[in-house]
Protein backbone atom coordinates (compact mmCIF):
# COMPACT_ATOMS: atom_id res chain seq x y z
CA UNK A 1 0.00 0.00 0.00
CA UNK A 2 2.79 2.43 0.94
CA UNK A 3 4.69 1.57 -2.25
CA UNK A 4 1.57 2.27 -4.34
CA UNK A 5 1.15 5.66 -2.63
CA UNK A 6 4.72 6.70 -3.30
CA UNK A 7 4.45 5.67 -6.98
CA UNK A 8 1.15 7.61 -7.16
CA UNK A 9 2.83 10.75 -5.80
CA UNK A 10 5.77 10.34 -8.20
CA UNK A 11 3.48 9.94 -11.24
CA UNK A 12 1.19 12.82 -10.31
CA UNK A 13 4.10 15.09 -9.46
CA UNK A 14 5.95 14.34 -12.69
CA UNK A 15 2.73 14.71 -14.70
CA UNK A 16 1.81 18.11 -13.24
CA UNK A 17 5.37 19.42 -13.53
CA UNK A 18 5.50 18.28 -17.15
CA UNK A 19 2.17 19.97 -17.88
CA UNK A 20 3.48 23.17 -16.37
CA UNK A 21 6.50 23.09 -18.68
CA UNK A 22 4.31 22.31 -21.70
CA UNK A 23 1.96 25.16 -20.87
CA UNK A 24 4.89 27.54 -20.56
CA UNK A 25 6.31 26.28 -23.87
CA UNK A 26 2.99 26.72 -25.64
CA UNK A 27 2.45 30.25 -24.41
CA UNK A 28 6.03 31.17 -25.33
CA UNK A 29 5.18 30.39 -28.96
CA UNK A 30 1.70 31.89 -28.75
CA UNK A 31 -0.08 28.50 -28.79
CA UNK A 32 -2.92 27.15 -26.69
CA UNK A 33 -1.60 24.45 -24.32
CA UNK A 34 -4.60 22.17 -25.01
CA UNK A 35 -3.07 20.26 -27.97
CA UNK A 36 0.14 19.78 -26.00
CA UNK A 37 -1.78 18.36 -23.04
CA UNK A 38 -3.57 15.93 -25.37
CA UNK A 39 -0.36 14.79 -27.00
CA UNK A 40 1.17 14.28 -23.55
CA UNK A 41 -1.76 12.04 -22.68
CA UNK A 42 -1.24 10.01 -25.87
CA UNK A 43 2.45 9.60 -25.04
CA UNK A 44 1.75 8.23 -21.55
CA UNK A 45 -1.47 6.30 -22.10
CA UNK A 46 -2.35 2.90 -23.54
CA UNK A 47 0.19 1.99 -26.20
CA UNK A 48 2.22 5.15 -25.58
CA UNK A 49 5.87 5.56 -24.72
CA UNK A 50 5.37 5.01 -20.98
CA UNK A 51 2.17 3.87 -19.29
CA UNK A 52 1.01 5.63 -16.12
CA UNK A 53 -0.79 3.06 -13.97
CA UNK A 54 -0.92 4.21 -10.36
CA UNK A 55 -2.43 7.63 -11.20
CA UNK A 56 -5.19 6.37 -13.53
CA UNK A 57 -7.96 6.77 -10.96
CA UNK A 58 -6.74 10.23 -9.98
CA UNK A 59 -6.73 11.46 -13.57
CA UNK A 60 -10.22 10.01 -14.20
CA UNK A 61 -11.73 11.82 -11.20
CA UNK A 62 -9.66 14.94 -11.89
CA UNK A 63 -10.95 15.02 -15.47
CA UNK A 64 -14.57 15.02 -14.29
CA UNK A 65 -13.84 17.80 -11.80
CA UNK A 66 -12.08 19.74 -14.58
CA UNK A 67 -15.15 19.77 -16.82
CA UNK A 68 -17.36 20.79 -13.88
CA UNK A 69 -15.07 23.69 -12.93
CA UNK A 70 -14.77 24.90 -16.51
CA UNK A 71 -18.54 25.13 -16.80
CA UNK A 72 -19.27 26.67 -13.40
CA UNK A 73 -16.69 29.37 -14.16
CA UNK A 74 -18.49 30.16 -17.40
CA UNK A 75 -21.79 30.31 -15.55
CA UNK A 76 -20.37 32.78 -13.02
CA UNK A 77 -19.81 35.27 -15.85
CA UNK A 78 -23.54 35.57 -16.63
CA UNK A 79 -26.80 36.20 -14.80
CA UNK A 80 -29.97 34.14 -14.97
CA UNK A 81 -31.74 36.89 -16.95
CA UNK A 82 -28.93 36.91 -19.51
CA UNK A 83 -29.17 33.12 -19.80
CA UNK A 84 -32.92 33.15 -20.48
CA UNK A 85 -32.61 36.01 -22.96
CA UNK A 86 -29.77 34.32 -24.81
CA UNK A 87 -31.56 30.97 -24.93
CA UNK A 88 -34.65 32.57 -26.42
CA UNK A 89 -32.70 34.46 -29.03
CA UNK A 90 -30.45 31.48 -29.83
CA UNK A 91 -33.19 28.85 -30.18
CA UNK A 92 -33.25 29.12 -34.00
CA UNK A 93 -29.45 28.88 -34.02
CA UNK A 94 -29.74 25.70 -31.93
CA UNK A 95 -32.02 24.16 -34.57
CA UNK A 96 -29.63 25.17 -37.35
CA UNK A 97 -26.77 23.73 -35.30
CA UNK A 98 -28.49 20.36 -35.04
CA UNK A 99 -29.34 20.20 -38.75
CA UNK A 100 -25.91 21.31 -39.96
CA UNK A 101 -23.87 19.10 -37.64
CA UNK A 102 -25.93 16.03 -36.71
CA UNK A 103 -27.11 15.14 -40.22
CA UNK A 104 -23.57 14.87 -41.71
CA UNK A 105 -22.62 12.39 -38.98
CA UNK A 106 -25.70 10.25 -39.61
CA UNK A 107 -25.20 10.36 -43.38
CA UNK A 108 -21.51 9.46 -43.01
CA UNK A 109 -22.37 6.36 -40.95
CA UNK A 110 -24.88 5.20 -43.56
CA UNK A 111 -22.33 5.74 -46.35
CA UNK A 112 -19.92 3.49 -44.45
CA UNK A 113 -22.59 0.78 -44.46
CA UNK A 114 -23.40 0.99 -40.74
CA UNK A 115 -26.93 0.47 -39.40
CA UNK A 116 -29.34 3.18 -38.22
CA UNK A 117 -28.27 2.80 -34.57
CA UNK A 118 -24.67 3.62 -35.48
CA UNK A 119 -25.98 6.55 -37.56
CA UNK A 120 -27.89 7.86 -34.53
CA UNK A 121 -24.75 7.61 -32.40
CA UNK A 122 -22.43 9.27 -34.95
CA UNK A 123 -24.98 12.08 -35.38
CA UNK A 124 -24.60 12.91 -31.70
CA UNK A 125 -20.81 12.70 -31.86
CA UNK A 126 -20.59 15.25 -34.69
CA UNK A 127 -23.37 17.48 -33.33
CA UNK A 128 -22.12 18.60 -29.92
CA UNK A 129 -19.16 20.91 -29.40
CA UNK A 130 -16.92 20.53 -26.37
CA UNK A 131 -17.97 22.98 -23.67
CA UNK A 132 -14.83 22.20 -21.67
CA UNK A 133 -12.38 22.81 -24.52
CA UNK A 134 -14.18 25.94 -25.72
CA UNK A 135 -14.35 27.38 -22.21
CA UNK A 136 -10.58 26.90 -21.89
CA UNK A 137 -9.91 28.44 -25.31
CA UNK A 138 -12.06 31.50 -24.57
CA UNK A 139 -10.20 32.00 -21.31
CA UNK A 140 -6.76 31.51 -22.87
CA UNK A 141 -7.51 34.00 -25.66
CA UNK A 142 -9.07 36.57 -23.33
CA UNK A 143 -12.44 36.50 -25.12
CA UNK A 144 -14.78 35.79 -22.21
CA UNK A 145 -15.97 39.41 -22.27
CA UNK A 146 -16.31 39.62 -26.06
CA UNK A 147 -19.66 40.49 -27.58
CA UNK A 148 -19.92 37.17 -29.43
CA UNK A 149 -19.20 35.06 -26.34
CA UNK A 150 -22.84 35.01 -25.06
CA UNK A 151 -23.86 33.67 -28.48
CA UNK A 152 -21.24 30.91 -28.25
CA UNK A 153 -22.37 30.04 -24.73
CA UNK A 154 -26.02 29.99 -25.80
CA UNK A 155 -25.27 27.46 -28.53
CA UNK A 156 -23.26 25.35 -26.06
CA UNK A 157 -25.99 25.46 -23.41
CA UNK A 158 -28.66 24.49 -25.95
CA UNK A 159 -26.47 21.56 -27.02
CA UNK A 160 -25.86 20.49 -23.41
CA UNK A 161 -29.57 20.73 -22.61
CA UNK A 162 -30.35 18.75 -25.75
CA UNK A 163 -27.91 16.09 -24.54
CA UNK A 164 -30.00 15.79 -21.37
CA UNK A 165 -32.76 14.46 -23.61
CA UNK A 166 -30.64 12.80 -26.32
CA UNK A 167 -28.57 10.57 -24.03
CA UNK A 168 -31.55 8.83 -22.35
CA UNK A 169 -33.13 8.21 -25.75
CA UNK A 170 -29.92 6.78 -27.24
CA UNK A 171 -29.35 4.62 -24.16
CA UNK A 172 -32.88 3.21 -24.43
CA UNK A 173 -32.47 2.55 -28.17
CA UNK A 174 -29.09 0.84 -27.82
CA UNK A 175 -30.26 -1.22 -24.84
CA UNK A 176 -33.37 -2.36 -26.73
CA UNK A 177 -35.68 -1.06 -23.99
CA UNK A 178 -39.37 -0.66 -24.57
CA UNK A 179 -41.14 2.61 -25.30
CA UNK A 180 -42.43 2.98 -21.73
CA UNK A 181 -38.97 2.61 -20.20
CA UNK A 182 -37.46 5.08 -22.65
CA UNK A 183 -40.17 7.67 -22.00
CA UNK A 184 -39.74 7.24 -18.24
CA UNK A 185 -35.99 7.96 -18.44
CA UNK A 186 -36.63 10.94 -20.69
CA UNK A 187 -39.28 12.33 -18.32
CA UNK A 188 -36.86 12.25 -15.37
CA UNK A 189 -34.30 14.17 -17.44
CA UNK A 190 -36.83 16.83 -18.48
CA UNK A 191 -38.12 17.36 -14.93
CA UNK A 192 -34.56 17.61 -13.57
CA UNK A 193 -33.47 20.24 -16.10
CA UNK A 194 -36.60 22.34 -15.56
CA UNK A 195 -36.28 22.12 -11.76
CA UNK A 196 -32.63 23.23 -11.77
CA UNK A 197 -33.45 26.09 -14.18
CA UNK A 198 -36.29 27.32 -11.96
CA UNK A 199 -34.12 27.22 -8.84
CA UNK A 200 -31.27 29.01 -10.61
CA UNK A 201 -33.49 31.78 -11.99
CA UNK A 202 -35.92 32.36 -9.10
CA UNK A 203 -33.76 31.67 -6.07
CA UNK A 204 -30.29 32.64 -7.28
CA UNK A 205 -30.29 35.77 -5.11
CA UNK A 206 -31.13 33.82 -1.96
CA UNK A 207 -28.39 31.29 -2.73
CA UNK A 208 -25.83 34.08 -3.12
CA UNK A 209 -26.92 35.84 0.09
CA UNK A 210 -26.55 32.58 1.98
CA UNK A 211 -22.81 32.67 1.23
CA UNK A 212 -20.48 35.28 2.72
CA UNK A 213 -17.54 36.90 0.95
CA UNK A 214 -15.99 37.82 4.32
CA UNK A 215 -14.74 34.27 4.91
CA UNK A 216 -12.76 33.19 1.80
CA UNK A 217 -12.20 29.65 3.02
CA UNK A 218 -15.89 29.05 3.75
CA UNK A 219 -16.87 30.65 0.44
CA UNK A 220 -14.48 28.44 -1.55
CA UNK A 221 -15.67 25.27 0.15
CA UNK A 222 -19.35 26.26 -0.18
CA UNK A 223 -19.21 27.10 -3.88
CA UNK A 224 -17.03 24.12 -4.79
CA UNK A 225 -19.10 21.72 -2.70
CA UNK A 226 -22.43 22.99 -4.08
CA UNK A 227 -21.13 22.77 -7.65
CA UNK A 228 -19.86 19.19 -7.31
CA UNK A 229 -23.03 18.13 -5.48
CA UNK A 230 -25.41 19.54 -8.10
CA UNK A 231 -23.27 18.22 -10.95
CA UNK A 232 -23.27 14.76 -9.37
CA UNK A 233 -27.03 14.77 -8.80
CA UNK A 234 -27.58 15.90 -12.39
CA UNK A 235 -25.38 13.09 -13.68
CA UNK A 236 -27.13 10.52 -11.50
CA UNK A 237 -30.47 11.61 -12.97
CA UNK A 238 -29.09 11.11 -16.50
CA UNK A 239 -28.65 14.85 -17.06
CA UNK A 240 -25.30 16.35 -18.04
CA UNK A 241 -22.98 17.18 -15.15
CA UNK A 242 -21.85 20.12 -17.29
CA UNK A 243 -25.39 21.51 -17.40
CA UNK A 244 -25.73 21.22 -13.62
CA UNK A 245 -22.41 22.98 -13.02
CA UNK A 246 -23.21 25.75 -15.50
CA UNK A 247 -26.57 26.43 -13.84
CA UNK A 248 -24.91 26.62 -10.40
CA UNK A 249 -22.66 29.35 -11.80
CA UNK A 250 -25.71 31.14 -13.21
CA UNK A 251 -27.47 30.98 -9.83
CA UNK A 252 -24.57 32.68 -8.00
CA UNK A 253 -24.40 36.41 -8.57
CA UNK A 254 -23.04 39.71 -7.25
CA UNK A 255 -19.93 39.95 -5.06
CA UNK A 256 -20.12 36.23 -4.32
CA UNK A 257 -19.69 35.42 -8.01
CA UNK A 258 -16.75 37.83 -8.30
CA UNK A 259 -14.88 36.41 -5.31
CA UNK A 260 -15.71 32.81 -6.26
CA UNK A 261 -14.23 33.40 -9.72
CA UNK A 262 -10.98 34.64 -8.23
CA UNK A 263 -10.65 31.68 -5.87
CA UNK A 264 -11.71 28.96 -8.32
CA UNK A 265 -9.49 30.06 -11.21
CA UNK A 266 -6.32 28.21 -10.04
CA UNK A 267 -8.33 25.05 -9.35
CA UNK A 268 -9.97 25.29 -12.77
CA UNK A 269 -6.61 25.60 -14.52
CA UNK A 270 -5.23 22.59 -12.62
CA UNK A 271 -8.11 20.20 -13.24
CA UNK A 272 -8.78 21.42 -16.78
CA UNK A 273 -5.23 20.39 -17.67
CA UNK A 274 -5.89 16.97 -16.09
CA UNK A 275 -9.07 16.64 -18.17
CA UNK A 276 -7.24 17.09 -21.46
CA UNK A 277 -4.46 14.74 -20.42
CA UNK A 278 -6.97 12.08 -19.38
CA UNK A 279 -8.59 12.21 -22.80
CA UNK A 280 -5.23 11.42 -24.36
CA UNK A 281 -4.44 8.76 -21.75
CA UNK A 282 -7.61 6.84 -22.62
CA UNK A 283 -6.68 6.63 -26.31
CA UNK A 284 -4.46 3.93 -27.82
CA UNK A 285 -2.44 5.52 -30.65
CA UNK A 286 -2.37 2.17 -32.50
CA UNK A 287 -6.16 2.32 -33.05
CA UNK A 288 -6.04 5.63 -34.89
CA UNK A 289 -4.18 5.02 -38.23
CA UNK A 290 -6.76 2.61 -39.79
CA UNK A 291 -9.58 5.16 -39.40
CA UNK A 292 -7.56 8.34 -39.77
CA UNK A 293 -8.60 9.26 -43.32
CA UNK A 294 -12.38 8.81 -42.77
CA UNK A 295 -12.11 10.66 -39.47
CA UNK A 296 -10.17 13.48 -41.14
CA UNK A 297 -12.76 13.85 -43.89
CA UNK A 298 -15.62 13.90 -41.38
CA UNK A 299 -13.72 16.38 -39.19
CA UNK A 300 -13.08 18.81 -42.05
CA UNK A 301 -16.73 18.68 -43.13
CA UNK A 302 -18.23 19.18 -39.68
CA UNK A 303 -15.69 21.81 -38.61
CA UNK A 304 -16.83 23.86 -41.60
CA UNK A 305 -20.48 23.35 -40.64
CA UNK A 306 -19.67 24.51 -37.09
CA UNK A 307 -18.05 27.66 -38.47
CA UNK A 308 -21.23 28.28 -40.46
CA UNK A 309 -23.33 27.64 -37.35
CA UNK A 310 -21.43 30.20 -35.27
CA UNK A 311 -21.40 32.70 -38.12
CA UNK A 312 -25.18 32.52 -38.61
CA UNK A 313 -25.89 32.63 -34.86
CA UNK A 314 -23.69 35.70 -34.37
CA UNK A 315 -25.12 37.44 -37.44
CA UNK A 316 -28.63 36.90 -36.13
CA UNK A 317 -27.52 38.57 -32.86
CA UNK A 318 -26.35 41.64 -34.80
CA UNK A 319 -22.62 41.03 -34.30
CA UNK A 320 -20.14 42.38 -36.84
CA UNK A 321 -18.13 40.19 -39.21
CA UNK A 322 -15.02 39.73 -36.97
CA UNK A 323 -17.20 38.50 -34.10
CA UNK A 324 -19.09 36.13 -36.42
CA UNK A 325 -15.82 34.58 -37.58
CA UNK A 326 -14.55 34.24 -34.00
CA UNK A 327 -17.82 32.59 -32.95
CA UNK A 328 -17.68 30.07 -35.78
CA UNK A 329 -14.04 29.13 -35.25
CA UNK A 330 -14.54 28.77 -31.48
CA UNK A 331 -17.28 26.14 -31.87
CA UNK A 332 -15.23 23.60 -33.83
CA UNK A 333 -13.79 21.31 -31.09
CA UNK A 334 -15.75 18.22 -30.04
CA UNK A 335 -14.91 16.53 -26.77
CA UNK A 336 -16.45 15.12 -23.61
CA UNK A 337 -19.98 14.42 -24.90
CA UNK A 338 -18.68 12.83 -28.09
CA UNK A 339 -16.53 10.50 -25.99
CA UNK A 340 -19.50 9.65 -23.72
CA UNK A 341 -21.72 8.87 -26.70
CA UNK A 342 -19.02 6.70 -28.30
CA UNK A 343 -18.60 4.90 -24.98
CA UNK A 344 -22.31 4.05 -24.92
CA UNK A 345 -22.01 2.61 -28.42
CA UNK A 346 -19.07 0.42 -27.37
CA UNK A 347 -20.86 -0.76 -24.23
CA UNK A 348 -23.88 -1.90 -26.23
CA UNK A 349 -21.92 -3.53 -29.06
CA UNK A 350 -22.45 -1.10 -31.92
CA UNK A 351 -20.01 -1.40 -34.87
CA UNK A 352 -16.48 -1.93 -33.51
CA UNK A 353 -15.02 0.64 -35.92
CA UNK A 354 -17.06 3.43 -34.38
CA UNK A 355 -14.98 3.91 -31.22
CA UNK A 356 -11.57 4.44 -32.90
CA UNK A 357 -13.23 6.61 -35.57
CA UNK A 358 -14.83 8.76 -32.87
CA UNK A 359 -11.54 8.99 -30.97
CA UNK A 360 -9.57 10.06 -34.04
CA UNK A 361 -12.33 12.51 -34.99
CA UNK A 362 -12.41 14.14 -31.56
CA UNK A 363 -8.62 14.34 -31.38
CA UNK A 364 -8.45 16.05 -34.78
CA UNK A 365 -11.03 18.67 -33.82
CA UNK A 366 -9.63 19.19 -30.32
CA UNK A 367 -6.05 19.62 -31.53
CA UNK A 368 -6.79 21.80 -34.58
CA UNK A 369 -9.76 23.71 -33.14
CA UNK A 370 -7.83 25.74 -30.53
CA UNK A 371 -5.12 26.48 -33.10
CA UNK A 372 -7.60 27.69 -35.72
CA UNK A 373 -9.46 29.74 -33.10
CA UNK A 374 -6.39 31.99 -32.93
CA UNK A 375 -6.61 32.96 -36.61
CA UNK A 376 -8.64 36.17 -35.97
CA UNK A 377 -5.79 37.45 -33.77
CA UNK A 378 -3.22 37.44 -36.60
CA UNK A 379 -2.61 40.69 -38.51
CA UNK A 380 -2.94 39.09 -41.95
CA UNK A 381 -6.30 37.57 -41.02
CA UNK A 382 -7.53 40.89 -39.61
CA UNK A 383 -6.55 42.53 -42.92
CA UNK A 384 -8.63 39.98 -44.86
CA UNK A 385 -11.64 40.68 -42.61
CA UNK A 386 -11.11 44.45 -42.95
CA UNK A 387 -11.10 44.22 -46.76
CA UNK A 388 -14.18 42.01 -46.67
CA UNK A 389 -16.04 44.52 -44.48
CA UNK A 390 -14.98 47.38 -46.75
CA UNK A 391 -16.29 45.47 -49.78
CA UNK A 392 -19.61 44.87 -48.02
CA UNK A 393 -19.96 48.56 -47.15
CA UNK A 394 -19.16 49.52 -50.73
CA UNK A 395 -21.78 47.10 -52.04
CA UNK A 396 -24.42 48.53 -49.70
CA UNK A 397 -23.61 52.18 -50.56
CA UNK A 398 -26.31 53.63 -52.86
CA UNK A 399 -25.26 54.60 -56.37
CA UNK A 400 -25.01 58.36 -57.05
CA UNK A 401 -27.98 59.93 -58.72
CA UNK A 402 -27.65 60.61 -62.48
CA UNK A 403 -30.10 63.53 -62.35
Amino acid sequence: MEHHTTILLIEIGALLFGLGMLGRLGRRFGLSPIPLYLLAGLAFGQGGLVSLRASTEFTAVGAQIGVVLLLVMLGLEYSADELVGNLRSAAPAGLIDMLLNALPGAAFALLLGWDWKAALVLAGITWVSSSGVIAKVLGDLGRVGNRETPVILSVLVIEDLAMAFYLPVVTAVLAGLGLASGLSTLSVAVVTVVAVLVVAIRYGGEISRFMSVKDPEALLLSVLGLTLFIAGVAGELKVSEAVGAFLVGIAISGPVAHHATQMLTPLRDLFAAVFFVFFGLSTNPADIPPVLLPALGLAVLTMLTKVLTGYLAARRAGIALPGRVRAGLALMPRGEFSVVIAGLAVAYGVDSRLAPLATAYVLITVVTGPLLARLPDYAWFKEIIRKRMAAQRAAQKPLPSME
